[in-house]
């Protein structure tokens, strides 16, 4: 079964218990790590998660997982924070985190570069708003690799 599959299987079948739970689901990945598969499911608040919440969670979603069958090999099931330098995947996520630093890849370059960091000013159909050195740029989404919140010092 093709990783993006199982992805959007698990999202699918979680979404309604994370939302239920009061969380955000942030971001949910499957990988492959030294011979071992890891289902990843990254969760959010206002305010943070901690470790109460990612267990309470983890209970929920292994008891589902182990009901649905949805990955055909053995994994490891991990729940945690999203952590500092949070991906921004949803329109939700940019129009939150305006204002913030943000660090964004690219797939071609632009401009010669393929790494931005910047504040974020917008999200259009376009692409993506940010401000580099004080100077506007548009980086349209299809160019776009990552995008992540940036720790500021």
């Amino acid at each position: 079964m093709a990783k993006n599959s199982v992805v959007e299987k698990v999202t699918a079948a979680i979404e309604p218990i994370v939302e239920e739970s009061k969380l955000e689901l942030v971001n949910v990945e499957y990988v492959k790590e030294g011979g071992n598969w890891y289902l990843r499911v990254f969760i959010d608040k206002p305010g943070g998660v901690d470790l109460d919440d990612c267990q309470m969670l983890s209970e929920k979603l292994d008891k589902l997982l182990d009901e649905l069958d949805p990955i055909p090999q053995a994994y490891f099931l991990e729940v945690s924070s999203p952590g500092i330098e949070r991906p921004l995947k949803k329109p939700e996520d940019f129009e939150r985190f305006m204002g913030h630093l943000v660090n964004i890849t690219t797939y071609t370059p632009i401009d010669g570069a393929k790494s931005f960091t910047g504040k974020l000013q917008g999200y259009t159909e376009a692409g993506i708003e940010i401000e580099v050195k004080g100077k506007p740029m548009l980086i349209p989404h299809d160019r776009v690799a990552t995008s992540r919140l940036a720790v500021e010092f």
